[in-house]
Order: C-alpha cells, then structure tokens, then sequence
C-alpha cells in the first residue's frame, strides 16, 4: 500500500489565504528583516555559512566580511564601512555596482511583469538585445557573426565553442595554452592549465594539447614558431587540431598579454592546419583593454569568440557564444541549456552596450585610466625591483611569490581596498577595478596597495636582513 505524504501546514501562511494575506504577510517578514538589520541584531560573523555553506567557497576567505551593499566602485560592509572594489566580480562589473541607468531600467521591466525566463523563445527582451549588438558592436567594426546563447557562465560559452569546432571539423584535439583558464566544467577544464583546478576534475582530461604561451620559455624563445615546427613535422606529436583555443589576455594565469604578433601567428597557424580559432574574451572583453574586444587593435578574425563576465552590464549571469555563419551548423537543440534565455540580463546587457559603447568617450577614458595605472603600478614594481603584467585596465605586479603576493592583499584589506591575486602560484597582485571609476578613487586604492607593498616587503627585507 502506498504511504499517503502528509500535508505540511504553514503556520505563517495558512493553506486557505487569500493572495492579499499572502502578499501582507511576506511584507511583514520583510519589516521584520529590516528592522533585525536597523537594531545591528543580524549575526555579522561567518557562524551561519561555516554552519550551512559548503568549504569550496573562496572569495570570502579572503575577505571574510559581511557585505550589504554596493554602488559604483564602493562596496559597503554591513556595519558601514566602504571597501574601494578592485576585483569587481573578477570582472563582472566592468561598469561598477547597480549602474543607475541599468537598474532603472530592470527594475521598471520587473515591475512591467516582463518575461523572465525564456528558454530561447522569442521575446522582445532579446530581440532589443540582438539589434543592439548587431548594431553598436559588430557593423561598426565590420564583424559577421552568429550569436549563440549558451547558457549563464563563461565555461558554458567555452563548452559551445569546443563542440562546435570539434562537429566542423570531423576531429577532436583542442590545441590549448600554459596558464590558460578556460572554465571548471570538464571540457573547459581540459583546456585549463592549472594543476589544482584540474585535479577537481576526479577524473583524466583528455582532448587537449598543452602549447606553451608566449613568453613561456622567455623572450628569446618564440613560441608561435615551436608550435608551427611540431605541426608541420609529421613526427611532431601533435594530432590535427580541431582548434586553437586562446586568451588573448590570461586573467587567471598571471596577467601574461599575448602580443599582436604572436597572435597573428597563431591565427595563421590555425588556418594553416585545417584548425578553428576561438578567442576566448571572457575576462579580457568588454572593454578591460580598452576596447569592446581585448584583440580589436591587432586585427583578427576568429572563427569563434567567446564572452561573458561583464556582458550582462550589470553581474548577471549571461554568457555569449559567437561564430561565423558558415560553421553555425547545429542541429536544433544540439547544445542547449535551461538558462540560455536570461531576460534580465538581455535588458541590462543593451543598456550597456547603448550607454557605453554607441560612441568612443568610454573607451578612450579606460585607455586614459590604464595609461594612469600602468604609470602607478609601475613605479611600485620599479621600486622593488619587480615586473608588471597585463594591459589596459587588467594590470599586476609580478610579486614571484605567492605568499607575498597574499600578504599584500591580505593588508589591502585591512587598510580598505578588495584586491586578489594571479597566477599559477598567486604571485601577481591584480588590478581588476570597476573601468568607471574615477580617478580619485582610483588613486585612492592605488596609495593603499602603495603602502602595502611598503609594509610587507619592507618586512620581508628586515626579516632578511636579520638572518
């Protein structure tokens, strides 16, 4: 006999509610909530996510602060202190925290009962999206690609664009790069360079070749070339690639720029060899260089690129496959995902693209302000003896130690400011602020990882110095 499944009574909202008694109640817990924050009586430690939120969480061992609120390039902890933001969402917010013009305009399509989710039926929300992007990013820069929506994260986009290029070709090896970050879903991850993300994997990542990057073997060593050898070379080892998968900018690998010149060669390597070239622009993109895409000024044409982070405008989840037309060759629902049709996203994401890239005010004053960063970081790295790393407004310093690099940061809170670090080994302390902020601010943090620098490698020298 089947057990018949008990009905769990709601003592706050009794089965029999009408919706206005609904609605009543939840505003009164609403009231209660804000007036628990106003009385200071909400817990302001990290006693309920020890107790509730599993131990793969990271961010907030850095910063170990309960946040409440944040706008521009301030974030505020709950008992009112601000944090200068130079890590924004690790590149989400490239346009600060709740940008007025994005926030009016979600709140009044939430309010308008807009479509939420979508699948990837047709709706108005992404049809404004589709024209504004045709129109603002690809026509003016004389780009024709198909736009694919993958689903809500950047490794969504890598995955996409690994399928793809493996279905055009008829092959399977990926050629991918030391220090590249591709994403943590096993695909991306394959592509993936770092031994401690990969070892989450529990299981052998296979499909991928592992090129070294420019520089890799030092400035004298041209890589572009190693690889062109191998290939050529019947011998070499290398499967025929499916694709070369590429940042032109490494986020996660330490800040390593790929140059225009290398790139080129990379790209005519791809072309020579039957193989796709995939960009991959999720962190470098939207304007952290100094242009919409992070390898505009070095005239590519990659077969596909992928997007995400700061996409949405506003640090929603939102994620962009691009590709040329001839290789959109997808069966219908071949690659899907729940979330593909984020509507929330679309209206943010074409206010951004309206607001800040109709013309190329904003661009040229993130090339202002990287100019002005790499003046400062600079002279700190020149003081100490160290190297920068980067471009634009995705600049670091090259510590070589990790635990220095941590120690530096680790003070950069104390004193105010949200930093992180980069690199294999965590060695580069990385500058990754909102791309509206304003110089004032900006300075403001910059003296702050100026005197943490001083700090800790001032100690370190005294430390040295007495042994």
């Amino acid at each position: 006999m089947q057990a018949r499944i008990p009905l769990i009574p709601n003592s706050a909202v009794p089965l029999e509610a009408s919706p206005a008694k609904v609605e009543d109640t939840f505003d009164d817990r609403e009231r209660d909530t804000r007036e628990t924050r106003r009385q200071g009586t909400m817990t302001t430690t990290h006693e309920t996510f020890d107790r509730v939120e599993s131990q793969v969480r990271s961010y907030s061992r850095s910063f170990p602060k309960l946040f409440g609120k944040a706008k521009g390039s301030i974030i505020y902890g709950e008992d009112g202190r601000e944090y200068i933001d130079f890590l924004a969402g690790c590149s989400s917010l490239n346009y600060g925290h709740n940008d007025p013009d994005m926030q009016a305009a979600l709140v009044d399509y939430v309010t308008s009962d807009g479509i939420t989710h979508g699948l990837d039926m047709f709706t108005r929300a992404k049809e404004e999206f589709l024209v504004a992007y045709e129109n603002i990013i690809l026509k003016p820069r004389g780009m024709d690609y198909k736009l694919m929506f993958t689903g809500p994260t950047g490794a969504n986009a890598v995955e996409a664009a690994i399928k793809l290029a493996r279905k055009v070709t008829g092959r399977t090896n990926v050629i991918a790069f030391t220090n590249g970050f591709h994403g943590m879903t096993l695909g991306a991850l394959a592509a993936t360079g770092n031994a401690g993300k990969r070892g989450g994997a529990g299981i052998d990542l296979n499909g991928v070749h592992r090129a070294p990057f420019e520089g890799y073997f030092g400035p004298d060593v041209d890589t572009a070339d190693m690889l062109e050898q191998m290939l050529d070379d019947p011998s070499g080892g290398i499967d025929a690639p499916a694709a070369i998968l590429v940042e032109p900018v490494q986020g996660e690998g330490g800040l390593n720029a790929a140059s225009g010149e290398w790139l080129k060669k990379i790209e005519t390597i791809a072309k020579k060899h039957g193989a796709l070239l995939i960009l991959d622009d999720i962190q470098a993109g939207c304007g952290r260089t100094g242009t919409f895409f992070s390898f505009e000024e070095f005239g590519l044409d990659p077969d596909i690129i992928t997007q995400a982070k700061s996409l949405s405008g506003m640090g929603l989840p939102f994620a962009l496959t691009l590709l040329k037309p001839e290789h959109d060759i997808w069966k219908p629902a071949e690659h899907n995902g729940t979330f593909r049709g984020n509507n929330h996203a679309f209206v943010t994401a074409r206010v951004a693209l309206e607001k800040f890239w109709r013309d190329d005010a904003f661009a040229n004053s993130v090339r202002a302000k990287g100019e002005h960063l790499k003046t400062r970081l600079g002279a700190i790295a020149k003081r100490y003896g160290l190297n920068l790393r980067g471009r634009g407004m995705m600049m670091g310093i090259n510590t070589e130690q990790g635990d220095v690099a941590s120690d530096i940061c680790a003070k950069c809170f104390e004193k105010g400011l949200i930093i992180e670090t980069s690199g294999g080994r965590d060695e580069v302390v990385k500058v990754l602020c909102p791309l509206t902020i304003d110089i004032a601010q900006l300075d403001k943090g910059l003296d702050i990882i100026e005197d943490a620098f001083e700090a800790v490698l001032a100690k370190d020298v005294s430390r040295a110095a007495a042994e």
